[in-house]
């Protein structure tokens, strides 16, 4: 939508299709109902894409302050929640209906739900025709704007790679990211008890690391922390997570080590006791249950490591169904920069998350949507 009505606005014809029969059901579910809009912090850090600089002409041109303005122009209340993030007070619907009157107001015509079925280049080898369940378009330019394959349940396909792959621009390796990650069997048998407890943890891997609360699921892990670092999480990579950030456990430990308590109630001051029963239960081959004075100081300083670096072998994801955004997508060489036209397809731009650009977990991404989007409107 952003991208219509800034082409709107220029005196362009704008027809809008979208497959679904509800408008901008992404935006409508985000944010727990509320839309994080945007991060007040956004810079090109906060996006992973094989090219890291492909992002910074569009952010720069349309940045979250000019997104707020938009937001205070339709007298959207909202707040920060933290780290720059920005919520409506009230409800997402309340950003759809101002993106869609925006459009209306710059005459966009919407055509929904209206399936695409093929999509072909015009005459001359200018434009393009496409056949819809709504009838043929002819048409001098063509945004795609489909999103990438996260949450299938309310729309998403591979529609818009398929329409990269059909004109010869190349597409990334795809993965769902933002998205929990599911337990070995062994890790499994342990925690999967512990659904629902959460602990504020500093989670690393490959390089990246995030200081967020962790949240113990049923499957595996999730919460912000996972979320965030699941971006950076390979297949058969560890993950690394500090379960005292806020301690030195080593000294912590070591000032403790003539206590007859058991170890478990030593890391219930700070853990939750559950979670440090289960968690010395996984670690029993190296920590047996007894009271700390039977320690040597060397087994409490390896205590206090693994405290701050308790490795796991996550066993894989928990898929695009419960994935908030795509990894990879529309490769960044095929694309403009400061217009995200096509290189070697005139006419065809790619925007959003279709394109690869991925953020961080905190309103990044929406933030690419509406500057791919309005980059974009200022060209087509």
């Amino acid at each position: 939508m952003m991208c219509a009505m800034e082409a709107g606005k220029r005196g362009r014809s704008v027809l809008l299709l979208d497959h679904a029969s509800k408008l901008a059901e992404k935006i409508r579910i985000s944010g727990g109902g509320r839309c994080n809009f945007t991060n007040r912090h956004t810079a090109p850090e906060n996006f992973l894409s094989q090219n890291p600089h492909f992002c910074r002409s569009a952010l720069a041109r349309f940045t979250p302050r000019h997104f707020i303005e938009l937001v205070e122009k339709h007298r959207i209340r909202y707040h920060e929640k933290k780290l720059g993030q920005l919520f409506c007070d009230e409800a997402s619907w309340q950003v759809i209906d101002m993106l869609r009157n925006e459009c209306e107001a710059a005459g966009v015509i919407f055509q929904m739900p209206c399936g695409v079925s093929r999509i072909e280049r015009g005459f001359g080898d200018t434009g393009f025709v496409l056949e819809t369940s709504c009838g043929r378009v002819m048409t001098e330019a063509l945004v795609v704007a489909t999103g990438g394959l996260s949450i299938p349940q309310i729309g998403a396909s591979p529609f818009g790679y398929r329409i990269a792959e059909q004109f010869g621009i190349n597409v990334t390796a795809l993965r769902p990211a933002l998205v929990p990650l599911t337990f070995a069997p062994e890790q499994l048998s342990v925690f999967s008890g512990l659904s629902g407890i959460a602990l504020d943890t500093i989670v690393s891997c490959n390089g990246a690391h995030f200081r967020e609360n962790l949240l113990i699921t049923h499957r595996g892990l999730s919460g912000p922390a996972i979320l965030q670092i699941s971006s950076y999480w390979r297949p058969g990579d560890s993950i690394h997570i500090n379960l005292l950030p806020e301690l030195d456990a080593c000294g912590w430990l070591l000032d403790r080590r003539h206590s007859g308590a058991l170890l478990s109630n030593l890391l219930a001051q700070h853990l939750p006791r559950r979670f440090a029963e289960a968690w010395l239960s996984a670690m029993r081959s190296t920590l047996p249950e007894m009271p700390v004075n039977r320690y040597d100081n060397k087994s409490l300083k390896q205590l206090a490591s693994q405290l701050h670096a308790w490795q796991v072998f996550p066993n894989g994801t928990a898929g695009y169904k419960k994935a908030e955004v795509t990894l990879g997508g529309i490769d960044t060489a095929e694309l403009s920069s400061r217009t995200m036209e096509s290189k070697k397809v005139p006419g065809l731009y790619f925007v959003g998350e279709v394109v690869d650009v991925t953020g961080q977990l905190g309103g990044f991404n929406f933030q690419w949507a509406w500057s791919s989007g309005y980059v974009a409107g200022q060209s087509v």
